[in-house]
């Protein structure tokens, strides 16, 4: 697989230097907080990689049954013979790898480009993919947009952006918004997104998958304390916090949160700067909106997508739903 870094060392000191601004601010406000794109260092990456097989976690295999069938019918809806594959993210290749098998039966050509900030996350990828005469294989260690733009100077085929997972529920609705618009800037008219949705369901499911019995996710959700300790000089002690999640019905979510288990004081030397917490105060780290049918309408129509067709499972757990851009319809 060939790779390029676009993380040069002035992006990755601007990197840095967003996490700790972030940092700063979560930690400053009166409801502190660290946004969930944290979450995916290396070994970030890994843990997930392990959340997304355990039997607790539904999403991964729910989403695999669609995409499997989903594969059969995408390829003749695009009418392309040669195709760029993007995912943003580099999940473990094998939802992927059905997508792009599906191409590859079709006679069609496909280069697949998996962007991801991690380049260990995209070695993991890249050992799960097989070797074919008319896959060409580019991993993009970058952020999702500086990768997308650099595609876009180099290759003009017909593109089809994954999105997979529940990464979109990351965002809330008005963040969502804003990174639609970006995707649709960064791509032109007719290319085609495929976008994974958790639909909305009844809590003890939720619950469930967002707790597993094998401490994967408390684990996932502790790392981003090492990691500030790692990267920003901080002294948490993990053993003073605890991993909290839940599902909020009243604003359709699951949260995900890190509890101070006494008061203490923590300082992050990069920041000079000591932080105090209460006993069992909160940090909020990631809210995971769940959707409906009618709320995925919108969100395409309303950011100049047209959609293709929604791909559900039998339970009605999750839609992979495949747009397209709508260059012509621009909405203002």
């Amino acid at each position: 697989m060939k790779l390029t870094n676009l993380l040069v060392k002035s992006n990755f000191s601007e990197y840095s230097e967003a996490f700790a601004i972030d940092v700063l601010t979560g930690l400053s406000a009166q409801n502190k907080s660290i946004p969930a794109k944290y979450f995916y260092d290396d070994i970030g990456s890994e843990l997930f990689q392990k959340i997304s097989q355990h039997p607790d976690y539904y999403l991964t295999k729910t989403e695999f049954s669609i995409i499997e069938k989903a594969a059969l019918h995408i390829p003749k809806m695009t009418h392309s013979s040669e195709i760029d594959i993007i995912e943003l993210g580099a999940g473990d290749g094998h939802k992927s790898k059905l997508l792009i098998d599906g191409f590859l039966n079709n006679g069609c050509k496909v280069n697949f480009y998996p962007i991801d900030i991690s380049e260990k996350a995209m070695q993991l990828l890249g050992e799960n993919l097989s070797i074919n005469t008319n896959l060409a294989i580019h991993g993009i260690v970058a952020d999702y947009f500086t990768g997308l733009n650099y595609l876009k100077k180099i290759s003009n085929n017909k593109k089809l952006v994954l999105f997979l997972g529940s990464n979109i529920g990351n965002f809330n609705h008005q963040q969502s918004g804003d990174f639609l618009k970006k995707l649709w800037l960064s791509l032109n008219q007719s290319d085609h997104l495929l976008i994974g949705y958790d639909l909305k369901k009844e809590a003890h499911t939720l619950n469930k998958a967002y707790n597993d019995s094998d401490g994967l996710t408390k684990a996932f959700n502790m790392n981003l304390l090492n990691r500030l300790n790692q990267e920003l000089g901080g002294h948490f002690d993990p053993a003073k916090f605890e991993h909290y999640g839940f599902y909020n019905p009243t604003i359709e979510a699951m949260e995900s949160h890190l509890i101070s288990l006494e008061k203490q004081d923590i300082v992050i030397d990069s920041l000079e700067k000591s932080f105090h917490f209460e006993a069992f105060e909160p940090v909020h780290l990631e809210s995971s909106y769940k959707f409906t049918v009618a709320e995925i309408n919108n969100l395409a129509a309303h950011n100049s997508f047209k959609v293709v067709q929604h791909f559900s499972d039998v339970n009605g757990f999750f839609i992979d739903s495949l747009w397209q851009v709508q260059k012509d319809l621009a909405v203002a």
